[in-house]
């Protein structure tokens, strides 16, 4: 006999929303910055399938070793891979995984070793298919299988609330530590590959110096702003971009960025280093006296830098260069929402 689902099930999305939803029936999680993840567990055999499709199963050795140790019994879980550094959770770690080195591999597990924090449950028992179950029904299931690991386990049940202004709480006090909160329906079953749940992000603001730019591929025009912040030893540091710049202001912008066309730029790390991600395109940039701020939006920060694309909210000629420092993406302590998942007493 075999587990009930197969290996290509879609996971469950979420779209995006500005505010959680009121009322009743709902059901509110952290939204874990980690990988998404889905664990089929039967017998000996234990497979994780990123949410692209792409097994995970050769990154995180020391997460199969465990959930195999724990013998469960057929079981498929929703959940994300985590690991804790320090005080908070450390995307790039997740990242570093990602490599063709075996030994690099195992190295890592060995140092950052991942958690896996799960929040579903679609089948548990041979041929017991619970995607046609309400959310309630599977929580409840999950609850009981991670209550029989105990403490200290790979496998942690990630919490939940059933008050909005609790989960609005864990927004608040997360500094960072948290990618924002989704919302569930109690009574909706397993949607895979729907948009079926609500998530909101915690969005931060950053003042930021403008120590770069370049332009459209294939043209004259700006196309992107290259924003740093200043290190404890008044070097500027490549932080990330902006790009979403009017049409109608590029040729002005244009004209007044090429003004203030000055090498270095930064002074710090600059953009276009080494890296699986550089291109030809990302070493192409002109450098700036650093004389302009601008406010930027951002979602997540991981090695310093600013994951994804900023979102440009004004210029601020009213703030001094040198006030744009790292200070600004102090993260907060952890809060309990990760403590009881990432402590070995939760």
């Amino acid at each position: 006999m075999t587990i009930a689902i197969a290996k290509d099930q879609a996971a469950m999305e979420a779209k995006l929303a500005a505010r959680l939803p009121e009322g009743e029936g709902w059901q509110f999680e952290p939204k874990w910055d980690g990988f998404r993840c889905l664990a089929f567990l039967d017998g000996e055999a234990v497979d994780l399938i990123g949410k692209s499709g792409k097994p995970l199963t050769r990154y995180f050795p020391e997460v199969v070793a465990a959930l195999r140790a724990l013998a469960l019994g057929p079981v498929v879980l929703d959940g994300e891979l985590v690991i804790p550094v320090g005080e908070a959770l450390s995307f790039d770690a997740l990242q570093m995984r990602l490599h063709p080195a075996q030994s690099r591999i195992d190295r890592l597990a060995r140092e950052t070793p991942a958690l896996f924090v799960a929040f579903d449950c679609l089948a548990s028992g041979r041929k017991a298919d619970l995607r046609d179950r309400p959310l309630e029904e599977r929580r409840d299931v999950l609850e009981t299988l991670c209550a029989d690991v105990g403490p200290g386990a790979v496998l942690r049940l990630s919490p939940m609330s059933l008050e909005r202004s609790e989960a609005e709480g864990w927004l608040d006090r997360s500094g960072g530590a948290l990618d924002g909160i989704v919302a569930k329906r109690r009574d909706g079953p397993y949607a895979g590959g729907e948009r079926a749940m609500v998530k909101v992000k915690l969005q931060r603001t950053a003042d930021c110096v403008v120590g770069g730019f370049r332009r459209e591929s294939g043209g004259r025009l700006v196309g992107s702003l290259l924003l740093g912040l200043y290190d404890d030893d008044g070097l500027l540091n490549h932080v990330g971009f902006t790009s979403g710049l009017s049409r109608e202001n590029k040729p002005d912008l244009t004209r007044r960025l090429e003004a203030l066309a000055e090498a270095p730029g930064f002074t710090g790390r600059a953009p276009g280093g080494p890296s699986r991600w550089s291109t030809d395109r990302s070493a192409q940039w002109e450098p700036l006296r650093p004389e302009l701020v601008v406010e930027v939006r951002y979602d997540q920060v991981t090695g310093d830098r600013f994951r994804h694309g900023t979102a440009l909210l004004r210029w601020r000629p009213d703030k001094a260069p040198g006030q744009c420092t790292f200070e600004q993406l102090g993260r907060d302590g952890r809060p309990a929402v990760i403590e009881a998942v990432t402590g070995t007493d939760r």
